[in-house]
């Protein structure tokens, strides 16, 4: 979600034959990208918004994943992965840790 400079760092932690799927910017939408890590990776780069989409595609996207989703994780099929957790008042440390980029958090 990040985009900008992010762009190439997504690529490098992409799985061979993996897929980066851009939902949003939280950086600038234009970037400078080497596409030889996409050709040598054989990477998918793809994109999707729901800006764009009608309110009934937005329901039907609401209700899949109503369907198909949240069963997993209610039943603990899929689980966000935590490496660490911080009390309120450590704030400060836990924006540190995940500037380091050492940090992660990903659903597996």
């Amino acid at each position: 979600m990040v985009g900008g400079d992010y762009i190439e760092r997504n690529y490098e932690a992409a799985a061979v034959e993996g897929r980066v799927v851009q939902i949003a910017f939280q950086g600038s939408p234009k970037a400078t990208v080497d596409f030889r890590r996409i050709m040598l990776k054989r990477l998918t780069h793809t994109g999707s918004t729901l800006r764009a989409r009608s309110v009934a595609d937005k329901g039907a996207i609401a209700r899949a994943v109503e369907t198909n989703v949240l069963p997993l994780l209610a039943s603990g099929r899929v689980r966000p992965v935590m490496d660490s957790t911080f009390p309120l008042r450590k704030a400060a440390d836990a924006h540190a840790r995940m500037e380091t980029s050492a940090h992660i958090a990903r659903l597996c």
